[in-house]
């Protein structure tokens, strides 16, 4: 039996690093325009009381990586969720959302947005299945016309 994962890592971390890469090189792939992408997240956006992030690992190795960040009093932002290709639909993503779920939970926000873009429709049907909707472009993605905005209003637990 395979041993998966989701801890707190640091964003600076070789793992980190070369899933970023990874992650970037696959967004790049499919959105070539200039412009198209939005790889910014600041290691003090995922400082402890202002999100976190996770790195995904199956018997020790990297496989996935996801981070969360708060952006006003009610609402945080994931960001840089990815699972390596060869490793997507084992139940890494579902693990790895409900971790930065538990983050959310602690920064006591009330929703919990996300951009993923119109030509990833893998990420868009597996973020509904997580009870994420559409919503209208925010922040930095106003006026991106490749981008697909979604949320999902968080309960209390």
């Amino acid at each position: 039996m395979q041993a998966l994962t989701v801890r707190r890592e640091d964003i600076q971390s070789g793992d980190a690093h070369a899933l970023i890469t990874a992650l970037n090189a696959e967004l790049s792939e499919r959105y070539p325009e200039e412009g198209a992408n939005f790889f910014r997240l600041d290691v003090e956006e995922v400082a402890p009381g202002r999100g976190a992030f996770f790195v995904v690992r199956l018997d020790g190795g990297a496989i996935g990586c996801g981070a969360i960040r708060r952006i006003d009093a009610a609402t945080a932002e994931i960001k840089r969720m990815y699972i390596v290709p060869e490793q997507r639909g084992r139940g890494a993503a579902r693990e790895l959302m409900g971790a930065l779920e538990n983050v959310a939970a602690e920064l006591r926000v009330q929703r919990v947005v996300l951009e993923t873009g119109e030509r990833q429709p893998e990420a868009i049907a597996l973020y509904k299945r997580f009870g994420f909707a559409p919503i209208p472009p925010f922040g930095e993605y106003v006026g991106s016309p490749l981008s697909y905005c979604m949320e999902k209003i968080l309960t209390a637990r």
